[in-house]
């Protein structure tokens, strides 16, 4: 086959199959390219649906990415709107297309076949689940019929804490709502750890959103004289007039299926580092598709608009034989970031549950709560960070942070040491910009670094939070007298970082010593100290701005 001459056809457009199209032609000027999607858009930014809603984006066209018509001026690719491709005759290498709009059905062949379908909003089996006023927001029309429905509304019902829940928690509450979050689990933002999510839930609450956590929805019931009735497990009825589904989305995988094409364990579609498929005609790319997960090596789905856009240009790139060595999807690190409220949560590589899930044992973790400029300047804000890394060489294998500044430059610099297979010591050494109103001199990427070192070359070892209960310790509290006498840890002795050196006879050196501080500072100051006077010490990281999260979430804490 002629190169020059391939006949491209794409099912499905928005990110990876829009993206894919693109790069295509700007690879390939003689090819025939078209797109199919059975949706009245090719190409939309669906992460801005949920501020449409809110109103915060106020015209429905600046949702629009690209047009048809600006794909045939400008790209010279044919776009079939409101065209559902319903098979692919794998053998014949042809698909049959129906329009939507006047029913008929033709075959379409191709060099070429790019399957961009997405996924689905997940809809649970349950009681009521298709009664007006249950709404998913994955399209236009879904945001169109949001935002009627929110005109004559009060409250709201979001099922789902995840990061489109929350955004939808936000933006509905902006518009006037009163909102409440049913979520299953016992924490928002599923993918943190569970001692993270809790700065966000504090903050939810403190926005006036509603939490029910460890809440299984059982059904919903209409109510007279309108509106609907969430039922949960616990027994549970809460009163609504609109219900967000935000349970996730699974790929739309029906296409595929029926073609014989490999799917993997989670239901999407297996493919290799080019997204060839099973089949070598067919390519397959962005919420439909498995992902190697780079820290774990683990298959997971990942339905993320970078990672789509990533592997359409390298499915136009394999498509059209430029497979050199550069040309492969590496796989995903799951980068992620979303505001609320005025709170930015972001996220890169493994969480420790990851980490449990995939048998990675050999690990360490450290907390820190630096401010997100000098103090000195106005406007600090503190970043809670958790960073994750390897015992055996110093690799870092994730990072969540939370705070109201700075926190998507920390993690995107942390994203990039990771993919670089860096490790603590790279972050200990990173040099980033600084001026009193961006950073510090030790920026927090440093600051982890250093604390991170610290503890691989035996300068500060680590005690394990959730340890606490279990071992027998002399727990010291080196904060001042007042900041003890505010709140401390039950059974904490209190010995000033100032007053140590003059007090080391009150400590027994036949039993292990645990320092807690504010934040962790005073504390490595006081480790030094006990470790170079023949004291066998551990630290417990973050000090009590750590201790503030995990007492809601572990038993010994009160």
């Amino acid at each position: 086959m002629n190169m020059s001459k391939k006949r491209i056809l794409i099912v499905g457009g928005v990110a990876g199959g829009a993206t894919c199209a693109a790069r295509a032609r700007r690879l390939c000027e003689q090819c025939e390219i078209l797109i199919f999607d059975r949706g009245p858009y090719v190409s939309f930014a669906n992460c801005g649906l949920p501020y449409y809603v809110g109103d915060v984006i106020t015209m429905e066209e600046n949702l629009l990415v690209a047009t048809p018509k600006l794909f045939k001026d400008r790209f010279n690719i044919e776009v079939y709107t409101e065209t559902e491709v319903t098979r692919i005759d794998r053998y014949q290498k042809e698909i049959e297309v129906r329009d939507l709009k006047t029913g008929k059905i033709r075959r379409e062949p191709y060099d070429a076949l790019v399957l961009a379908v997405g996924a689905q909003p997940i809809r649970p089996p349950i009681p009521g689940i298709d009664l007006p006023g249950i709404f998913a927001l994955r399209t236009i029309p879904d945001s169109r019929k949001i935002r009627k429905a929110v005109e004559n509304a009060s409250q709201a019902v979001i099922v789902g804490g995840g990061f489109v829940g929350l955004e939808m928690a936000e933006n509905l509450v902006r518009r006037g709502l009163s909102v409440t979050i049913v979520e299953m689990t016992n924490q928002v933002v599923p993918l943190l750890d569970p001692e993270m999510a809790t700065f966000v839930a504090a903050h939810l609450q403190t926005n006036g959103v509603n939490l029910r956590l460890n809440s299984r929805v059982e059904g919903f019931y209409p109510r007279s004289p309108g509106g609907l009735s969430v039922h949960t497990a616990s027994g549970d009825k809460i009163d609504t007039d609109l219900v967000i589904l935000s349970v996730g989305v699974r790929p739309e995988t029906s296409l595929a299926k029926e073609a014989g094409l490999v799917l993997g364990e989670h239901g999407g579609i297996r493919v290799d580092d080019q997204m060839r498929t099973s089949d070598p005609n067919i390519w397959a790319v962005g919420d439909v598709v498995e992902v190697r997960d780079v820290i774990t090596g683990n298959w997971q789905l990942v339905p993320l608009a970078g990672p789509a856009h990533r592997q359409g240009r390298i499915a136009a790139a394999a498509i059209l034989g430029h497979t050199n060595a550069d040309i492969h999807f590496r796989g995903v690190q799951g980068t992620a970031v979303c505001g609320v409220f005025g709170l930015t949560v972001a996220m890169t590589g493994a969480s420790e549950k990851a980490l449990k899930r995939a048998g990675i044992k050999n690990y360490q973790k450290i907390y820190l709560h630096p401010g997100s400029h000098v103090g000195y300047y106005p406007g600090a804000k503190p970043i809670h960070i958790k960073l994750l890394f390897s015992e055996d060489d110093g690799r870092i294998l994730g990072v969540q942070a939370v705070g109201e500044s700075g926190v998507a430059r920390r993690v995107d610099v942390i994203s990039m040491a990771i993919q670089m297979g860096g490790t603590v010591y790279d972050l200990e050494e990173a040099e980033l910009c600084y001026a009193p109103q961006f950073g510090a001199a030790k920026d927090p990427v440093n600051l982890a670094g250093m604390i991170a070192a610290n503890h691989l070359r035996g300068d500060l070892p680590l005690a394990d939070w959730e340890e606490l209960n279990k071992a027998d310790v002399q727990l010291i509290d080196v904060r001042s007298v007042a900041e003890y006498e505010r709140s401390h840890i039950a059974g904490a002795k209190n010995i000033p970082i100032d007053e140590l050196r003059g007090r080391l006879g009150e400590l027994s050196k036949d039993r292990e010593v645990w320092l807690v501080c504010g934040v962790g500072q005073r504390a490595y100051y006081a480790t030094r100290v006990l470790l170079q006077n023949g004291f066998r010490v551990k630290n417990l990281s973050g000090g009590m701005q750590t201790y503030a999260t995990f007492r809601n979430i572990l038993p010994f804490f009160h």
